[in-house]
Protein backbone atom coordinates (compact mmCIF):
# COMPACT_ATOMS: atom_id res chain seq x y z
CA UNK A 1 0.00 0.00 0.00
CA UNK A 2 2.54 2.35 1.10
CA UNK A 3 4.65 1.49 -2.23
CA UNK A 4 1.58 2.25 -4.06
CA UNK A 5 1.07 5.63 -3.08
CA UNK A 6 5.17 6.49 -3.15
CA UNK A 7 5.82 5.29 -6.59
CA UNK A 8 2.92 5.57 -8.24
CA UNK A 9 2.49 9.42 -10.23
CA UNK A 10 -0.72 10.34 -13.06
CA UNK A 11 0.36 11.95 -15.88
CA UNK A 12 -2.87 15.04 -16.15
CA UNK A 13 -4.00 15.31 -19.61
CA UNK A 14 -6.23 17.99 -20.29
CA UNK A 15 -4.19 20.88 -21.09
CA UNK A 16 -3.37 19.96 -25.10
CA UNK A 17 -2.76 23.30 -26.70
CA UNK A 18 -3.22 25.70 -23.80
CA UNK A 19 0.44 24.55 -23.08
CA UNK A 20 0.69 27.83 -26.05
CA UNK A 21 -0.68 30.44 -23.47
CA UNK A 22 -0.06 29.07 -20.50
CA UNK A 23 1.29 32.38 -18.98
CA UNK A 24 -1.80 33.84 -19.92
CA UNK A 25 -4.00 31.32 -18.10
CA UNK A 26 -1.65 31.90 -15.14
CA UNK A 27 -1.93 35.19 -14.97
CA UNK A 28 -6.18 34.99 -14.96
CA UNK A 29 -6.14 31.85 -12.83
CA UNK A 30 -3.60 33.61 -10.19
CA UNK A 31 -5.75 37.01 -10.54
CA UNK A 32 -8.82 34.65 -9.72
CA UNK A 33 -7.47 32.66 -7.06
CA UNK A 34 -6.34 36.48 -5.35
CA UNK A 35 -10.18 37.78 -6.03
CA UNK A 36 -11.29 34.72 -4.49
CA UNK A 37 -9.23 35.11 -1.24
CA UNK A 38 -9.94 38.41 -1.04
CA UNK A 39 -13.47 38.76 -1.89
CA UNK A 40 -14.63 36.01 0.49
CA UNK A 41 -12.32 37.10 3.80
CA UNK A 42 -13.68 40.65 3.54
CA UNK A 43 -17.00 39.79 4.09
CA UNK A 44 -16.20 37.08 6.44
CA UNK A 45 -13.85 39.70 7.87
CA UNK A 46 -17.39 42.16 8.23
CA UNK A 47 -19.00 39.40 10.07
CA UNK A 48 -16.61 38.67 12.20
CA UNK A 49 -15.93 42.39 13.28
CA UNK A 50 -19.50 44.11 13.33
CA UNK A 51 -21.84 43.11 16.20
CA UNK A 52 -25.09 43.55 14.41
CA UNK A 53 -24.02 40.74 12.09
CA UNK A 54 -23.33 38.13 14.92
CA UNK A 55 -26.88 36.58 14.18
CA UNK A 56 -27.18 32.65 13.07
CA UNK A 57 -27.85 33.98 9.36
CA UNK A 58 -24.88 36.25 8.91
CA UNK A 59 -22.50 33.16 10.45
CA UNK A 60 -23.94 30.40 8.03
CA UNK A 61 -22.77 33.18 5.18
CA UNK A 62 -19.61 33.45 6.75
CA UNK A 63 -19.27 29.41 6.64
CA UNK A 64 -20.25 29.18 3.28
CA UNK A 65 -17.45 31.82 2.15
CA UNK A 66 -14.87 29.78 4.36
CA UNK A 67 -15.61 26.75 2.80
CA UNK A 68 -15.60 28.67 -0.58
CA UNK A 69 -11.67 29.59 0.20
CA UNK A 70 -11.27 26.15 0.90
CA UNK A 71 -12.45 24.33 -2.15
CA UNK A 72 -10.75 26.84 -3.80
CA UNK A 73 -7.35 26.25 -2.02
CA UNK A 74 -7.99 22.26 -3.20
CA UNK A 75 -7.86 23.32 -6.74
CA UNK A 76 -5.49 26.45 -7.56
CA UNK A 77 -2.52 25.88 -6.02
CA UNK A 78 -2.04 22.18 -8.19
CA UNK A 79 -3.48 24.25 -10.86
CA UNK A 80 -0.75 26.83 -11.08
CA UNK A 81 2.04 24.80 -10.47
CA UNK A 82 0.78 22.73 -13.49
CA UNK A 83 0.34 25.46 -15.99
CA UNK A 84 3.98 26.41 -15.22
CA UNK A 85 4.98 23.25 -15.91
CA UNK A 86 6.45 21.48 -18.86
CA UNK A 87 4.87 18.04 -18.07
CA UNK A 88 1.52 17.94 -15.53
CA UNK A 89 1.80 14.85 -13.21
CA UNK A 90 0.66 14.02 -9.57
CA UNK A 91 1.24 11.40 -7.15
CA UNK A 92 -1.05 8.85 -6.50
CA UNK A 93 -1.51 10.23 -2.80
CA UNK A 94 -1.32 13.71 -3.74
CA UNK A 95 -4.64 13.01 -6.23
CA UNK A 96 -6.18 11.22 -3.37
CA UNK A 97 -5.58 14.02 -1.15
CA UNK A 98 -7.03 16.61 -3.43
CA UNK A 99 -10.18 13.95 -4.39
CA UNK A 100 -10.64 14.25 -0.26
CA UNK A 101 -11.08 17.60 -0.18
CA UNK A 102 -12.39 18.34 -3.51
CA UNK A 103 -15.77 16.23 -2.35
CA UNK A 104 -15.73 17.43 1.11
CA UNK A 105 -15.69 21.01 0.64
CA UNK A 106 -17.74 20.79 -2.39
CA UNK A 107 -20.78 18.81 -0.90
CA UNK A 108 -20.44 20.68 2.48
CA UNK A 109 -22.00 23.68 0.56
CA UNK A 110 -25.52 21.54 0.30
CA UNK A 111 -25.40 21.01 4.09
CA UNK A 112 -24.61 24.87 5.09
CA UNK A 113 -27.24 26.09 2.21
CA UNK A 114 -29.57 23.35 4.28
CA UNK A 115 -28.89 24.79 8.04
CA UNK A 116 -28.82 28.29 6.38
CA UNK A 117 -32.67 27.20 4.62
CA UNK A 118 -33.95 26.09 8.32
CA UNK A 119 -33.06 29.23 9.79
CA UNK A 120 -34.88 31.23 7.27
CA UNK A 121 -37.60 29.04 7.82
CA UNK A 122 -37.51 29.23 11.65
CA UNK A 123 -37.10 33.11 11.07
CA UNK A 124 -40.12 33.63 8.88
CA UNK A 125 -42.68 30.76 10.05
CA UNK A 126 -41.65 30.65 13.71
CA UNK A 127 -40.42 33.95 14.65
CA UNK A 128 -41.60 34.31 18.00
CA UNK A 129 -39.72 30.64 18.21
CA UNK A 130 -36.18 31.63 16.46
CA UNK A 131 -34.10 32.75 19.66
CA UNK A 132 -34.91 29.51 21.78
CA UNK A 133 -34.23 27.21 18.57
CA UNK A 134 -31.74 28.59 16.79
CA UNK A 135 -29.19 28.80 19.89
CA UNK A 136 -25.75 28.57 19.93
CA UNK A 137 -25.85 25.02 20.29
CA UNK A 138 -27.65 24.66 17.17
CA UNK A 139 -25.73 27.12 15.03
CA UNK A 140 -22.44 24.73 16.35
CA UNK A 141 -23.56 21.97 15.47
CA UNK A 142 -25.00 22.46 12.26
CA UNK A 143 -21.49 24.06 11.36
CA UNK A 144 -19.70 20.43 12.91
CA UNK A 145 -22.11 18.18 11.15
CA UNK A 146 -21.95 20.37 7.79
CA UNK A 147 -17.95 19.59 7.06
CA UNK A 148 -17.90 16.38 9.55
CA UNK A 149 -20.32 14.32 7.51
CA UNK A 150 -19.22 15.02 4.08
CA UNK A 151 -15.48 14.20 5.42
CA UNK A 152 -16.53 10.59 6.39
CA UNK A 153 -18.22 10.24 3.03
CA UNK A 154 -15.49 11.05 1.14
CA UNK A 155 -13.10 9.53 3.23
CA UNK A 156 -14.86 5.96 2.73
CA UNK A 157 -13.72 5.47 -0.79
CA UNK A 158 -10.38 7.36 -0.55
CA UNK A 159 -9.69 4.23 1.76
CA UNK A 160 -10.61 1.83 -0.42
CA UNK A 161 -8.82 3.44 -3.25
CA UNK A 162 -5.76 3.28 -0.96
CA UNK A 163 -6.06 -0.57 -0.04
CA UNK A 164 -4.51 -3.10 -2.68
CA UNK A 165 -7.67 -4.51 -3.28
CA UNK A 166 -7.96 -2.09 -6.64
CA UNK A 167 -5.35 -1.51 -9.16
CA UNK A 168 -4.60 1.14 -11.57
CA UNK A 169 -4.88 0.22 -15.19
CA UNK A 170 -4.24 3.58 -17.09
CA UNK A 171 -2.29 6.83 -15.17
CA UNK A 172 -3.70 9.26 -17.51
CA UNK A 173 -6.20 11.38 -16.09
CA UNK A 174 -8.57 13.03 -18.75
CA UNK A 175 -9.06 16.05 -16.48
CA UNK A 176 -7.28 18.78 -14.45
CA UNK A 177 -7.94 18.09 -11.10
CA UNK A 178 -8.75 14.11 -9.50
CA UNK A 179 -12.78 13.80 -9.14
CA UNK A 180 -14.60 11.07 -10.64
CA UNK A 181 -12.44 11.09 -13.77
CA UNK A 182 -10.09 9.16 -10.89
CA UNK A 183 -12.60 5.92 -11.27
CA UNK A 184 -11.73 5.58 -15.27
CA UNK A 185 -8.21 4.33 -14.44
CA UNK A 186 -8.65 1.51 -12.00
CA UNK A 187 -8.75 -1.98 -13.90
CA UNK A 188 -12.31 -2.56 -13.14
CA UNK A 189 -14.81 -1.10 -11.41
CA UNK A 190 -15.53 -1.67 -7.57
CA UNK A 191 -18.78 -2.45 -5.92
CA UNK A 192 -17.19 -0.85 -2.74
CA UNK A 193 -16.78 2.76 -4.47
CA UNK A 194 -20.51 2.54 -6.41
CA UNK A 195 -21.87 1.79 -3.18
CA UNK A 196 -19.93 4.33 -0.66
CA UNK A 197 -20.54 7.22 -4.03
CA UNK A 198 -23.84 5.93 -4.06
CA UNK A 199 -24.69 6.18 -0.41
CA UNK A 200 -22.87 9.93 -0.17
CA UNK A 201 -24.85 11.47 -2.93
CA UNK A 202 -28.05 10.67 -0.99
CA UNK A 203 -26.93 12.01 1.96
CA UNK A 204 -25.17 14.77 1.59
CA UNK A 205 -26.58 15.86 -2.14
CA UNK A 206 -30.00 14.76 -2.41
CA UNK A 207 -31.14 14.51 1.00
CA UNK A 208 -30.06 18.24 1.93
CA UNK A 209 -31.14 19.21 -1.92
CA UNK A 210 -34.80 18.06 -0.96
CA UNK A 211 -34.66 19.34 2.34
CA UNK A 212 -34.13 22.75 0.83
CA UNK A 213 -36.67 22.67 -1.74
CA UNK A 214 -38.99 21.85 0.68
CA UNK A 215 -38.01 24.52 3.60
CA UNK A 216 -38.66 27.17 0.81
CA UNK A 217 -41.38 25.86 -0.13
CA UNK A 218 -43.17 26.21 3.09
CA UNK A 219 -41.81 29.81 2.93
CA UNK A 220 -43.41 30.20 -0.15
CA UNK A 221 -46.44 29.46 1.32
CA UNK A 222 -46.58 31.44 4.47
CA UNK A 223 -45.50 34.23 2.88
CA UNK A 224 -47.96 34.59 0.63
CA UNK A 225 -50.81 34.11 2.80
CA UNK A 226 -48.92 36.82 4.92
CA UNK A 227 -48.64 40.75 5.17
CA UNK A 228 -45.90 42.50 2.11
CA UNK A 229 -43.76 43.07 4.75
CA UNK A 230 -43.49 39.54 5.19
CA UNK A 231 -43.22 38.75 1.69
CA UNK A 232 -40.45 41.31 1.20
CA UNK A 233 -38.58 39.99 4.09
CA UNK A 234 -38.73 36.24 2.57
CA UNK A 235 -37.42 37.98 -0.91
CA UNK A 236 -34.53 39.32 0.41
CA UNK A 237 -33.06 37.06 2.35
CA UNK A 238 -33.86 33.72 0.84
CA UNK A 239 -33.14 34.94 -2.89
CA UNK A 240 -29.38 35.29 -1.94
CA UNK A 241 -29.47 31.37 -1.15
CA UNK A 242 -31.50 30.30 -3.54
CA UNK A 243 -28.97 31.69 -6.72
CA UNK A 244 -25.95 30.46 -4.78
CA UNK A 245 -28.60 26.55 -4.71
CA UNK A 246 -28.20 27.08 -8.36
CA UNK A 247 -24.81 27.22 -8.82
CA UNK A 248 -23.61 24.63 -6.50
CA UNK A 249 -26.12 22.47 -8.34
CA UNK A 250 -24.83 23.39 -11.61
CA UNK A 251 -21.40 22.33 -10.46
CA UNK A 252 -22.45 19.07 -9.29
CA UNK A 253 -24.11 18.44 -12.12
CA UNK A 254 -21.36 19.28 -14.14
CA UNK A 255 -18.74 17.03 -12.15
CA UNK A 256 -21.11 14.02 -12.73
CA UNK A 257 -22.05 14.98 -16.36
CA UNK A 258 -18.63 15.77 -17.93
CA UNK A 259 -17.37 11.99 -16.10
CA UNK A 260 -20.18 10.37 -18.84
CA UNK A 261 -19.34 12.54 -21.74
CA UNK A 262 -15.61 12.68 -21.71
CA UNK A 263 -15.40 10.38 -24.54
CA UNK A 264 -16.88 12.81 -26.99
CA UNK A 265 -15.98 15.76 -25.79
CA UNK A 266 -12.85 17.69 -26.97
CA UNK A 267 -10.43 17.94 -24.70
CA UNK A 268 -10.07 22.24 -25.00
CA UNK A 269 -13.59 22.79 -24.28
CA UNK A 270 -14.29 20.25 -21.48
CA UNK A 271 -11.12 22.14 -20.20
CA UNK A 272 -12.54 25.68 -20.72
CA UNK A 273 -16.06 24.66 -19.24
CA UNK A 274 -14.12 22.99 -15.85
CA UNK A 275 -12.21 26.55 -15.33
CA UNK A 276 -15.38 28.79 -15.86
CA UNK A 277 -16.83 26.71 -13.45
CA UNK A 278 -14.07 26.66 -10.63
CA UNK A 279 -13.53 30.35 -11.49
CA UNK A 280 -17.17 31.76 -11.23
CA UNK A 281 -18.72 29.36 -8.43
CA UNK A 282 -16.41 30.71 -5.27
CA UNK A 283 -16.39 34.11 -7.04
CA UNK A 284 -20.17 34.49 -7.04
CA UNK A 285 -20.96 33.83 -3.31
CA UNK A 286 -19.25 36.84 -2.14
CA UNK A 287 -20.78 38.69 -4.55
CA UNK A 288 -24.56 37.91 -4.46
CA UNK A 289 -24.46 38.03 -0.87
CA UNK A 290 -22.40 41.52 -0.87
CA UNK A 291 -24.86 42.93 -3.29
CA UNK A 292 -28.34 41.63 -2.35
CA UNK A 293 -27.88 40.92 1.50
CA UNK A 294 -28.44 44.68 2.56
CA UNK A 295 -26.79 44.61 6.09
CA UNK A 296 -23.70 43.11 4.15
CA UNK A 297 -23.69 45.64 1.38
CA UNK A 298 -23.99 48.37 3.79
CA UNK A 299 -21.09 47.55 5.46
CA UNK A 300 -18.83 47.12 2.32
CA UNK A 301 -20.13 50.66 1.10
CA UNK A 302 -18.64 51.79 4.38
CA UNK A 303 -15.73 50.09 3.95
CA UNK A 304 -14.90 51.46 0.56
CA UNK A 305 -16.09 54.87 1.35
CA UNK A 306 -13.39 54.92 4.51
CA UNK A 307 -10.60 53.52 2.25
CA UNK A 308 -11.37 56.28 -0.50
CA UNK A 309 -11.55 58.99 2.05
CA UNK A 310 -7.78 58.02 3.05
Amino acid sequence: MANKLNTTYIIIDAYGEVNIYRYVYFVIIFTAYVLIICSNFTIVCLIWIHENLHEPMYVFIAALLLNSVLYSTSIYPKLLIDLLSEKQVISYSACLCQFFMFYTFGSSEFLLLAAMAYDRYVSICKPLHYTTIMTKTTISLSLILAWFLPACHTLLPVLVMVSDDIKLCDFTLKGILCNNSLYKLYCESSQALTISGGVALINVVLFPLLFILFTYSKILLISYKSCAEVRKKAAQTCLPHLLVLLSVFCLGSYDIIIVRMESDFPKTARLIMTLLLILYHPLFNPIIYGLKMKEISMHLKRLFYSSKMI
